[in-house]
């Protein structure tokens, strides 16, 4: 199983949540399985978050996707920083 860690900086918890929950259908039919949610004990200003995924090619092309189309409508977006991560 392969998983994506996000990392975003300045966001409310609260607001991360909601919005995982509000995406969280959207997530499911890209294989997008939302695993564990965490705050930063050095850095309280970061949030993580991890899901896993069976198709990290599938998963990477739809975030990328996703994540092309709020920076259109808003260059200033803060997105969350995507590290795909490739089970061995």
């Amino acid at each position: 199983m392969d998983h994506i860690l996000a990392r975003i900086r300045g966001a409310k918890m609260e607001d991360v949540k909601s919005m995982l929950k509000a995406d969280a259908s959207r997530h499911a039919e890209q294989g997008l399985i939302l695993r564990h949610i965490w705050r930063n004990t050095d850095d309280p200003d970061e949030i993580l978050f991890i899901f896993t995924t069976p198709d990290l090619n599938r998963a990477r092309k739809s975030i990328e996707m996703v994540h092309a189309e709020v920076l259109k409508e808003n260059p200033n977006a803060n997105l969350p920083q995507m590290l795909f991560l490739k089970g061995e």
